[in-house]
């Protein structure tokens, strides 16, 4: 049986504007659609408790909510975090097919072990995504897609739910119809029409009537009433790179208070790579001031590696070469990234730390 994990960010650009402003935080907040034809991308909750929605003209948002805060769209911090959050995803599975910025499937059923449940892995990745990126995500988890993506839209915001196999039809048969995936308002008319409100007035709905109302299709919904989908997740992603980043609470000025991160964030790296049977040439440091400016610096080796040592010593020779130039800094952000990734360098290639030292 699978294990499957939908993950689905809360009013994500909204959330990631009052992350980075404090300012903005518990105020109703739509992103885009301050000018006079806009259209708002996205709606913070307490913007929604207004009316207002995502793709509704500017006007009318500022018609139901006087008192909100436009702020203009910045799609490359929203794509930066997003990176940020399926760097999270991909440390607890390769099997993720994301499904936008914010929102993504994955299959963690190999993860799953006798001292790690399904249960676990969930609240692992929506603790890493409010340590690491500062904000909540709606987590949903049973044994296939349909069903962990009605569990993660069940309590949002901040929701957590999970499914047991044994619990489909418990979960599911309450559901008003609208709630299931592929049916709209009008296919919502006929079904009430025909009395049908819930998923399991739906899901013991005959054949017969199904196809009279729908067509060929028809049985196809009351198949999701009761809860059966075999889609796989996909994903056509072929590792490019791994990387490891911790968000401070407090900013750090000394190379110092660094050093010993980045040494830590090596070995978590040389680990992951060890585990998936990688090789990597080139490291990467990735640092975030105090103002939010993002920078990144890499070195490419004379080889392969799976050393920690190794990985270590590049970032931390990148951060001081960063530094020399600095009288002063403040770092919010740290991360240690491997890339040009192989699985079966020539052995001749692989360096390790006892052998070899970084090429500058």
């Amino acid at each position: 049986m699978r294990a499957i994990i939908h993950v689905d960010m809360d009013a994500f650009f909204a959330s990631v504007e009052q992350h980075d402003d404090p300012a903005l935080r518990g105020r109703p907040v739509m992103v885009g659609g301050g000018s006079h034809r806009g259209v708002v991308a996205a709606a913070s909750y307490e913007a929604r408790q207004y009316g207002v929605r995502s793709a509704m003209p500017g006007v009318v948002a500022r018609r139901l909510c006087p008192q909100g805060v436009f702020v203009k769209s910045r799609f490359a911090r929203y794509r930066e975090v997003s990176a940020e959050i399926f760097n999270i995803f991909r440390r607890h599975t390769e099997l993720v097919e994301g499904l936008s910025l914010d929102e993504a499937f994955l299959d963690v059923s190999a993860a799953v072990g006798p001292d790690r449940g399904l249960e676990q892995i969930g609240r692992a990745i929506k603790r890493e995504i409010g340590q690491v990126c500062g904000l909540t995500a709606s987590v949903g988890m049973a044994h296939n897609k349909l069903l962990a993506k009605l569990a993660s839209d069940y309590d949002k915001p901040d929701g957590f739910v999970l499914v047991p196999f044994e619990d489909t039809q418990r979960f599911l048969d309450p559901l008003p119809i609208r709630r299931l995936p592929g049916i709209g308002p009008r296919s919502a008319s006929k079904l009430h029409d025909a009395g049908i409100y819930t998923a399991g007035q739906l899901r013991r709905t005959a054949d017969e009537l199904l196809v009279e109302l729908f067509g060929s299709q028809g049985p196809e919904l009351a198949r999701r009433a009761a809860g059966i989908d075999d889609r796989p997740v996909k994903s056509s992603r072929v590792r490019r790179s791994i990387s490891q980043e911790n968000t401070f609470s407090q900013d750090h000025t000394t190379l110092e208070s660094l050093r010993p991160v980045l040494k830590a964030q090596a070995g978590q790296v040389a680990e992951t790579l060890t585990s998936k049977g990688l090789y990597a040439r080139t490291v990467t440091l990735k640092l975030r001031s105090s103002n939010f400016s993002t920078l990144t610096r890499s070195s490419s080796l004379p080889g392969y590696t799976q050393s920690a040592e190794l990985i270590g010593a590049t970032a931390c020779q990148l951060l001081e070469s960063w530094a020399e130039w600095r009288s002063a800094f403040a770092v919010r952000l740290v991360g240690v990234g491997v890339s040009s990734l192989d699985a079966q360098p020539a052995l001749e290639t692989i360096l390790d730390s006892s052998r070899n030292e970084p090429d500058f």
